[in-house]
C-alpha cells in the first residue's frame, strides 16, 4: 500500500516474460489454447491473455513519460509538506500565536498524510489508479485555497490536516511503477522515483526560502496550489490508466463488442470485490507488519529517523547558518548540499542495480538474495551520524574560524546517506516480501510521514535550549548518536536477513509460494514449448 514499492501485491509472483516467453504466447494466442479461467460459461481474462494491453509492453520512451509525471507529483507532494515552514514567522505574527504554535499544522499536515497514504492505498486497486490519483490532487488542491485565505487559526489547522489526509503520496506512484514494470526490472524505476520523495522537501526548503524573505505569507499556499495543478493538469492528459485489472476489464469490453460475447475482465465477475472486513484488514496489516516484524521494524524506524532529519533541518539551519549572516533565502539554498547528496548516492546505485539485474537474469531470481539489496547500503550508511556529527560541530560558526561550506559538507554526507536508506529499504522489503510488500513499505511510509512531523514541533527548542555555549552543536551531537543506534543494524541484517525471514510467518509464507510459482510456471513452459513444437 503505499509509498516506493508499495503496490507489488500480487504482481510480484508473476515471471517477467523473455523475448522468447511472449513469442510462445503469441504462438499459444493463434493456436487458441490459452489458459483462461472459466466461471460457468464465462471466460475471465488473466494478465498473460492480454499481456500487450497492459503497462508492461508499454514502450520504454512511454513508461518513462508516465514515470517523469510520477516524479514531479511526488515532488509537489512533498513541497506541500516542507514548504509550510517558511511560513512560520508571518503565521506567529498573523495569528498573534508563538511560532511553536505556528508550527502545529506541519505536525497536523505530516500525521495526517501518514494516515492519508494508507486510507488511500485499497482505492487504487480496486478503483483504477487514474482516478485515485487525480481525486486525491484535486482535494490536495482545493484544501490550500481555504489555507491561504484563512481568517484564524483553527482554520489553518483544519485544513492542513485535511490535506495530509487528502494526499494519496507513494500508494499510486509506486503502484503505477509495479504497473509497467515486472518485479525483477523495477529497480532503475524506483530509484529514479525514491529521488523524488527524499528530494521533493529539500525543493520546498530552497523554494521557501525565498518566498519567506521576497513575497507575503499568502504565496506559501499559492505556490503549493500552482505547482500542485500543474502536476494535476499533466497527469490528466499525459498519464493514462495502468492498474492491470481494469485495463483487462476495458479489453474484455472490447472484445465482447467485436463478438466474443464470453470474455470478461476480473473485476466483472467478482461481485464481491472489498467489503468493508477487507479494506480493515488492509489497512491493518501494515501497523501489524511494523511492530511484529523485526525487519520491517528496523527499516520504518531508520528511514523514518532519516527522513525526519530533514524537518529538523528545516528548524536548525536557522540559528546555525545566522552565525554567518545567511539571510532567509541564502538559507533555503544552503539545502542545495542534500541535492546533491540525493544526486550522488542514486548514480552510486546504477552499478549493482545492473550487476544484480544482469545476475538474476543470467541465473533466475532466486540467484540474489533479498539481503543482496543491502550490499551497497553497507558502504555509505554511516555516513549518516559522519554527516550529522560534522554537521553539528562546523556549525559553532565563524567566530572559531570556520568557513560556512564546511557544515554543508556534512550535510551533503547526509543526503548520500538519506537517499541510500530509502532505497534499500524499499528495494530489500519488496525482495523479502512479495506480494505483502505493499503492508511492509506501508509501515516505512508511516513512520516517515509520522516521525517528520513530530520532527517539526521539537526541532526549533532542541536547537536553542541544549546547553549555553554551544546549543546547536550539542542537538546535532544528540542526532548523530541516535543515528549510530539505528544505522549499525544494517550490518547485522546482512549477515543474518535470511535466518530472521525464516521465523517470519509472511516472508516464509511468501518463499512458499514464490517456489509453488516457479515449480507451476516452470511445468506450464515445458508444456508449452512441446505444444508449440508438435503445432509446428
Amino acid at each position: 500500500m503505499k509509498p516506493l514499492a508499495s503496490y507489488l501485491d500480487k504482481q510480484h509472483l508473476i515471471h517477467p516474460f523473455s523475448h522468447k516467453g511472449r513469442e510462445i504466447l503469441r504462438e499459444q494466442q493463434r493456436l487458441g489454447s490459452l489458459d483462461e479461467q472459466r466461471e460457468g460459461e464465462k471466460k475471465v481474462l488473466k494478465e498473460r491473455d492480454a499481456y500487450d494491453k497492459l503497462g508492461y509492453s508499454y514502450p520504454t520512451w512511454r513508461k518513462w513519460q508516465i514515470l517523469i509525471i510520477m516524479f514531479l507529483i511526488q515532488i509537489s507532494i512533498n513541497l506541500n509538506a516542507s514548504l509550510y515552514a517558511n511560513g512560520v514567522g508571518k503565521i506567529a505574527t498573523k495569528f498573534s500565536i508563538s511560532e511553536q504554535a505556528a508550527r502545529v499544522p506541519q505536525l497536523t499536515f505530516l500525521v495526517a498524510y501518514a494516515f492519508g497514504c494508507e486510507l488511500w492505498a485499497p482505492w487504487s486497486e480496486e478503483l483504477g489508479r487514474w482516478p485515485t490519483q487525480q481525486l486525491s490532487l484535486l482535494l490536495v488542491n482545493i484544501w490550500q485555497i481555504p489555507c491561504a485565505l484563512a481568517p484564524n487559526y483553527a482554520t489553518l489547522i483544519v485544513c492542513r490536516l485535511l490535506g495530509g489526509l487528502s494526499t494519496a503520496g507513494g500508494s499510486v506512484t509506486l503502484g503505477v511503477v509495479a504497473d509497467m514494470w515486472q518485479p525483477d526490472d523495477q529497480e532503475y524505476a524506483i530509484a529514479f522515483l525514491v529521488l523524488s520523495s527524499v528530494g521533493g522537501s529539500v525543493v520546498g526548503a530552497v523554494i521557501g526560502g525565498f518566498l519567506e524573505q521576497f513575497a507575503p505569507l499568502i504565496w506559501i499556499f499559492w505556490t503549493q496550489l500552482i505547482v500542485g495543478g500543474f502536476v494535476q493538469l499533466l497527469h490528466l492528459f499525459f498519464v493514462p490508466e495502468t492498474r492491470a485489472t481494469i485495463l483487462l476489464d476495458r479489453e474484455a469490453k472490447r472484445r465482447r463488442a467485436e463478438g466474443d460475447k464470453n470474455v470478461f475482465g476480473p473485476n466483472e465477475v467478482n461481485t464481491e470485490r472489498l467489503s468493508p472486513k477487507d479494506v480493515g484488514k488492509i489497512w491493518i496489516r501494515p501497523f501489524h507488519m511494523l511492530f511484529t516484524e523485526p525487519i520491517v521494524a528496523w527499516l520504518s524506524c531508520l528511514s523514518g529517523f532519516s527522513d525526519s532529519l530533514i524537518f529538523t533541518f528545516l528548524q536548525g539551519y536557522g540559528p546555525v547558518y545566522g552565525k554567518w549572516g545567511f539571510s532567509a533565502y541564502q538559507i533555503g539554498l544552503a539545502f542545495t548540499p542534500l541535492v546533491a547528496g540525493y544526486v550522488i548516492a542514486w548514480l552510486s546505485f546504477l552499478p549493482s542495480i545492473h550487476y544484480f539485474r544482469q545476475k538474476r537474469r543470467r541465473h533466475g531470481s532466486k540467484s540474489v538474495s533479498p539481503e543482496e539489496r543491502l550490499w551497497w547500503l553497507r558502504f555509505v550508511i554511516l555516513l549518516e551520524p559522519i554527516g550529522l556529527f560534522i554537521f553539528a560541530w562546523t556549525g559553532i560558526g565563524p567566530r572559531y574560524g570556520i568557513p560556512w561550506i564546511a557544515p554543508m559538507i556534512g550535510t551533503a554526507l547526509v543526503g548520500i546517506a538519506n537517499y541510500s536508506i530509502y532505497q534499500s529499504s524499499i528495494d530489500y522489503t519488496v525482495a523479502a516480501y512479495g506480494a505483502y510488500a505493499a503492508s511492509a513499505t506501508g509501515g516505512n511510509d508511516f513512520m516517515r510521514d509520522f516521525l517528520s512531523g513530530i520532527a517539526a514541533l521539537y526541532s526549533a527548542p532542541m536547537y536553542s535550549n541544549i546547553g549555553t555555549t554551544f546549543p546547536q552543536a550539542w542537538a546535532g551531537t544528540i542526532l548523530a548518536i541516535v543515528a549510530i543506534f539505528v544505522t549499525l543494524p544494517a550490518f547485522y541484517f546482512y549477515a543474518n536477513g535470511e535466518k530472521i525471514r525464516k521465523n517470519s510467518k509472511f516472508a516464509a509464507k511468501i518463499a512458499q509460494e514464490r517456489e509453488e510459482e516457479e515449480n507451476d510456471t516452470n511445468g506450464k513452459n515445458k508444456g508449452t514449448a512441446q505444444h508449440v513444437e508438435d503445432a509446428a
